[in-house]
């Protein structure tokens, strides 16, 4: 452990002092405090009020007498003018949008108009004007066949579906899909990401040795094993190190600047009108129901529901397991070979077997116990991503404990192969080396 101590320490202190290290250590909080503050902070200004948009109505049809009523932020003004005099209202600045509505041909309803302005009209502005046009010939088409439009909607029903789970002693949980799946493909997305990230600095420092011939003093006086095992445990505490502090200062950053630019208070049902199209069926059904129906309080409820302390132990379990075993493949991959453009051909196959819980997110997510999910779990090339994806949903403690055994045994496993492959690839220079010759290395004794 003394040789493998040093070479921890010779890796860690090497990597903590480079200028690349402190700048990304820094630039990376900053970058995701503003991932997290920028698009509140845009929601929530937009759904401040702003002065009204004036919109004149020039309608031949007539269909539409009294329908556009104005709003806090649009004014609907219905000119006695011709199409003409509307457009120089609209040239000379008076008048910011004009609305033109066509007669429609006979038996049809007017169901075309057009904007004329000396700016492009908004997607928000179309919608509520599409949305006023299409409720009005729908509310006509249904007093001509009889039905009384107020039935109609009165019909409508909110179906409240909800489930628990129960535990062997009949103990009844709350439990929240909706926060599960997105918990878990962030934290899914996030340790595939760090994962690989981490694992590639490994084969760029085994490279960059190889090439520097510094490793054939090195070997000279520790096992392959030991400099593998010294090497991807440094280099790992290096990308632990880093990753806290992004956590940390990420969390300072949103907590100071985040209470100083955004309001304290903010009404949730502003902010969903401000970020979806005004005068929408939708968007009016979506906010009468959240603030009836308590949204906000089950999603309080949901979020302490979930063992954030739990998932964020395990998150590390893994990303470290995770990070050791592909460190140890990326390094064989960094000794067996001479340049960068040669490592493609070993890290497409490996980059392909992480990326299959990723591909699988949803299915994962959707059935969480089920036998694609639990296989995948348990294998372990590609369990720190599925994992991840199935904590907030709950898993069985004999299945976390069988991961994680079998995530940390293939890291010594495969560090015990690396080392082997490391022995030989150091001494080969200028050949391109092929999957069956790295083969032959592993059975060397």
């Amino acid at each position: 452990m003394g040789k493998i101590g040093l070479i921890i320490g010779r890796e860690y202190l090497t990597r903590v002092k480079k200028k690349s290290f402190i700048i990304m250590t820094i630039l990376g909080p900053i970058l995701m405090a503003a991932a997290i503050i920028i698009p509140s902070y845009i929601a929530i200004k937009s759904s401040e009020k702003e002065p009204a948009t004036t919109v004149g109505i020039v309608d031949e049809s007539g269909f539409y007498d009294d329908v556009f009523v104005s709003t806090d932020r649009i004014e609907f003004q219905y000119l006695d003018s011709s199409l003409a005099k509307a457009k120089a209202q609209a040239i000379s600045g008076e008048m910011p949008y004009v609305l033109y509505i066509p007669e429609a041909d006979s038996g049809e309803f007017p169901s075309k108009a057009v904007f004329y302005g000396q700016e492009n009209v908004g997607e928000k502005l179309k919608t509520v004007v599409s949305n006023i046009m299409s409720n009005k010939i729908k509310d006509t088409k249904l007093q001509q066949a009889g039905i009384d439009s107020e039935l109609l909607k009165s019909i409508k029903t909110n179906i409240d579906v909800t489930s628990y789970k129960i535990d062997e002693t009949g103990n009844e949980k709350r439990s929240y899909n909706e926060i599960s799946q997105i918990l878990g493909y962030i934290a899914g997305l996030l340790i595939y990401m760090f994962i690989l990230m981490f694992s590639s600095q490994v084969m760029r420092g085994v490279m960059e040795e190889k090439s520097s011939r510094i490793v054939e003093v090195i070997v000279s006086s520790v096992k392959p094993f030991q400099l593998m095992m010294g090497k991807i445990i440094g280099i790992g505490l290096v990308g632990l190190t880093q990753f806290l502090l992004w956590i940390v200062l990420t969390l300072v950053l949103v907590g100071a600047f985040g209470s100083s630019i955004l309001p304290k208070e903010t009404n949730p049902i502003e902010v969903v009108n401000s970020v979806a199209p005004a005068g929408s069926e939708q968007v009016t059904d979506i906010t009468e129901s959240f603030a009836s129906s308590g949204v906000a309080s089950d999603i309080l409820n949901a979020v302490s529901s979930v063992h954030i302390g739990q998932i964020l132990l395990l998150f590390l379990l893994y990303f470290v397991g995770g990070y050791l075993l592909y460190s140890s493949i990326y390094a064989a991959i960094g000794g067996a070979v001479d340049s960068e453009d040669d490592t493609q051909q070993f890290m497409w196959p490996v980059t392909i077997i992480i990326l299959i819980p990723v591909v699988l997110i949803a299915n994962i997510a959707n059935e969480p116990s089920g036998p694609i999910a639990f296989w995948l779990s348990i294998i372990p090339f590609t369990s720190p991503v599925t994992m991840m994806i199935r904590l907030p949903f709950g898993v069985p403690e004999w299945q976390l404990i069988l991961s994680l055994l079998l995530l940390f045994g293939g890291f010594v496993v495969m560090t015990w192969i690396s080392g082997k492959i490391y022995r030989t690839g150091i001494l080969m220079y200028g050949k391109k080396v092929t999957w069956k010759e790295i083969i032959k290395w592993i059975k060397i004794k």
